[in-house]
């Protein structure tokens, strides 16, 4: 079914519809040709469909069999307009290839089956300053996500077999539905207005009211906006800018630590968070039990129960796990990753 509906979306792209064009008019000009010598001359269809192949690659081979006064008219018309409707379709194609047209549109049609097979991915609204860093940290984090943008440079500079794009407006709710919206985990809309940041979010939680949305804000009045559409948290870069200077000023060491952790520097430092899923193994057990206290490169920091109770920060061995709890930790990513496999939870 996938199969189908991906041969008719090739079908309604503009490329290749010029393609199949094309090769339609050389097909039917050869057919043409073939039946006007059956019908005038009346030989057989090989030789018909030889006589026509020969005469329009000019190549200059004699005539199949003698031609009378009406072969002969018809032999020139077909030099004539086949020739041209000929170089049009063979220049027509080329020059597909060579722009690049037909590989652009190979890879669109193929990404939009590729992102039709995405869940739980994470969508990112525009590929802005604050977006490209968020897009860098994805890659890191090994995170499935689609890119929206309505700048086709800005997309050609994200190229890469690990990302995928949509060349569209974010407001749009079109848009988002080609992004998988109903299938995905979370929205990070990050484009330079809070007025179209505020109207993603509202489509958006309108689409799919599970989604965990985080909205860029550039005005300390879209906050309470932007919370009120929908949105689970809302960002400031200009006010987190200013806290970074202020602590780079006062607390440098702090500050590299939390850049470590970050992914600023080289270190693969990172601050996750491991939800135990209901059903798993590790329900009932401690922490002492599962030796996550003794986990090498990796410090729990807390758990948040999930009944809410807060963070119990430093737990003690003797630590019962309870479905849908969260640990915090901190440490290498891919110990991390290791243990979060060991455990059998998901990040």
């Amino acid at each position: 079914m996938k199969r189908i509906e991906f041969l008719i979306r090739l079908w309604q792209h503009p490329i290749y519809r010029k393609i199949l064009w094309f090769n339609g008019l050389l097909f039917a000009l050869v057919l043409g040709g073939a039946a006007g010598y059956m019908l005038l001359e009346h030989w057989s269809f090989f030789d018909s469909l030889y006589m026509t192949i020969i005469t329009l690659a000019t190549i200059g081979y004699g005539e199949t069999h003698p031609l009378d006064t009406v072969g002969k008219i018809f032999t020139m018309i077909l030099i004539l307009f086949g020739s041209g409707i000929m170089v049009y379709s063979v220049t027509g194609f080329i020059t597909s290839l060579l722009e690049g047209d037909l590989r652009k549109a190979l890879r669109k049609m193929t990404m939009e089956r590729a992102i039709s097979d995405l869940s739980d991915h994470i969508i990112v609204c525009g590929n802005s300053q604050t977006g490209q860093y968020a897009i860098a940290e994805l890659l890191k984090a090994r995170q499935k996500f689609v890119v929206i943008d309505m700048d086709p440079l800005r997309l050609e500079k994200l190229e890469s077999p690990n990302v995928y794009c949509i060349q569209g407006d974010a407001t749009h709710e079109d848009t988002l539905r080609q992004a998988g919206i109903e299938r995905a985990a979370g929205l990070i809309s990050t484009l330079h207005h809070d007025a179209d940041n505020l109207f993603v979010v509202l489509t958006a939680r309108d689409l799919n009211p599970k989604l965990r949305i985080i909205a860029k804000a550039v005005e300390e009045s879209s906050l309470k906006k932007l919370r009120q559409v929908g949105a689970d948290s809302v960002v400031m870069p200009n006010f987190i800018g200013g806290l970074r200077m202020v602590s780079e000023m006062v607390r440098p060491s702090v500050v590299t630590f939390l850049d470590m952790m970050l992914g600023v520097a080289e270190r693969s430092v990172r601050v996750e968070e491991l939800q135990i899923p209901s059903g798993s193994p590790v329900i009932g057990k401690t922490l002492g039990d599962l030796h996550i206290l003794h986990e090498p490169d990796v410090s729990l920091v807390a758990v948040l129960p999930a009944n809410g109770s807060g963070h119990r920060f430093n737990p003690p061995a003797q630590t019962a796990l309870a479905a849908l709890d969260t640990l915090i930790l901190i440490g290498d990513a891919e110990r991390i990753a290791s243990l979060n496999k060991r455990l059998g939870i998901r990040v």
